[in-house]
């Protein structure tokens, strides 16, 4: 997953939320999209985090081997410069990038013993 250029490297972000409520004004409704698609963007990063740390996994439990792997290290600390998928989402939110769908509330019977 390669990061978007545009999206800030700092975690702290003044955001207006004006922009972030969108087209329906519904900031609650927003937040729960945000935060799914970081969730599948946080799920995503891990899993490609683990397979590249899977080719350094070694059987041996020899501490030297484990402290002088400078590649794995390497590895982490580019995972950890990256954008956090809190931000990711909330640049494709605001970019439009992020499709979702409301459904309609149920309708529920009343039932006839209350009348």
């Amino acid at each position: 997953m390669k990061p978007n250029p545009n999206t800030p490297s700092s975690s702290i972000v003044t955001r207006n939320i004006a922009d972030i409520t969108g087209d329906n004004g519904n900031v609650y409704e927003a937040i729960a999209v945000i935060s799914k698609r970081a969730n599948q963007l946080s799920v995503k990063l891990k899993e490609e985090l683990n397979d590249r740390l899977a080719e350094f996994a070694s059987t041996v439990d020899n501490l030297e081997e484990v402290f002088e792997n400078r590649e794995q290290i390497e590895v982490s600390k580019q995972y950890e410069r990256m954008p956090k998928p809190t931000s990711l989402a909330i640049e494709e939110f605001l970019q439009g990038k992020i499709a979702y769908t409301t459904p309609e509330p149920e309708e529920v019977p009343i039932p006839r013993e209350l009348f």
